[in-house]
């Protein structure tokens, strides 16, 4: 085992990847000199020169042009966007051709490109740097949409996306990329299709991603010092979502709360709780509940931006209204 930040775990995977196929490069904003925006590439370009780490103009459309040219000729691009808000500028090339060729060519053509985005709240950023978009992505056939929240995800993914021969988007959540965990250094590869339980419950489910996680694993833990024992899922893949696993961890449990950093309104959130109600309505004691983020631009002020993102006191408090409910 050995102990490293989130940070130097998508480093570990970039470097891991250019090493094995030379295919493989690296493009996006301020990767090369200055090491991307958050020093996930930095000595990426001192290793292995401009051609395969490649800075680009500030021009997120051409970027991702770029890329699925560059996955339609044969190469295997790992293409960065700075921030999720950004990547709305290059929503034509990751919808209309990315996620669209290999249908609309009747399998003739593949498209392997990787596209690794931060996404999320909490560090600052205001409304146009912090906001979660990876729910709309999830919409999206053609694509896989992958939300790593540990360190063995953030080191492993990578590698099973480039092997992918369609389109896979990865999201980042910028307050995870300082956070440590245990890497277990006889794991080689992981799984991107499933769900993952992190703690077992037999009180309620907390279904949740990306840096929701944490939160959840935290109000689980105080939640057991009162005698509730939650079930916390890590759904890892947003797309194809992995139902299979909620529901089960449901039929144990009996009571569900999703826990989601988009806002509520058409979120990942909603169509976990529709295809509940779809698939498993007898399996439930109670109506789902969600803790979303308030349905307001995400606030530059630290309290106020604390206060429109799901906390572990919101979670907490959810899911004793679920098990207790009042009166």
């Amino acid at each position: 085992m050995s102990r490293i930040t989130y940070r130097e775990a998508c480093r570990q995977a970039i470097r891991a990847a250019l090493l094995a196929d030379p295919r493989c490069f690296v493009m996006g904003e301020d990767v090369g000199r200055y090491g991307g925006c958050y020093a996930v590439t930095k000595g990426l370009l001192e290793e292995f020169g401009p051609q395969r780490i490649r800075d680009t103009p500030l021009a997120e459309n051409g970027i991702a042009g770029a890329g699925v040219g560059a996955a339609l000729a044969g190469l295997r691009p790992i293409v960065e966007i700075m921030t999720c808000n950004f990547s709305l500028l290059a929503l034509d090339q990751i919808m209309n051709n990315a996620a669209s060729l290999s249908h609309m060519s009747g399998g003739q053509f593949a498209v392997p490109l990787v596209i690794r985005m931060a996404t999320g709240g909490g560090r600052q950023l205001a409304a146009q740097h912090s906001h979660s978009l990876e729910g709309w992505y999830a919409h999206i056939p053609g694509l896989k949409v992958l939300v790593p929240a540990t360190v063995e995800d953030a080191r492993h993914m990578l590698a099973a996306a480039l092997a992918d021969p369609n389109p896979v988007l990865i999201f980042e959540h910028i307050v995870l990329y300082n956070a440590e965990g245990e890497l277990d250094d006889t794991v080689t590869a992981v799984d991107i299709a499933h769900a993952k339980v992190r703690r077992s419950g037999s009180d309620i489910s907390l279904v949740s991603y990306g840096n929701s996680l944490p939160k959840c694993l935290a109000a689980a833990e105080q939640l057991a010092g009162e005698g509730i024992q939650a079930d916390v899922i890590d759904l890892r893949v947003l797309r194809p979502l992995d139902g299979a696993t909620i529901i089960e961890s449901v039929r144990r449990t009996h009571r569900c709360l999703i826990v989601d950093e988009g806002w509520r309104s058409g979120s990942i959130s909603a169509e976990i709780a529709a295809r509940l109600a779809d698939e498993a309505l007898y399996e439930l004691d109670a109506p789902v509940r969600r803790v979303c983020s308030a349905e307001v631009p995400v606030p530059y002020a630290a309290q106020m931006e604390a206060a429109a993102l799901p906390q572990v006191a919101d979670i907490v408090a959810a899911a004793r209204a679920l098990l207790r409910p009042a009166g």
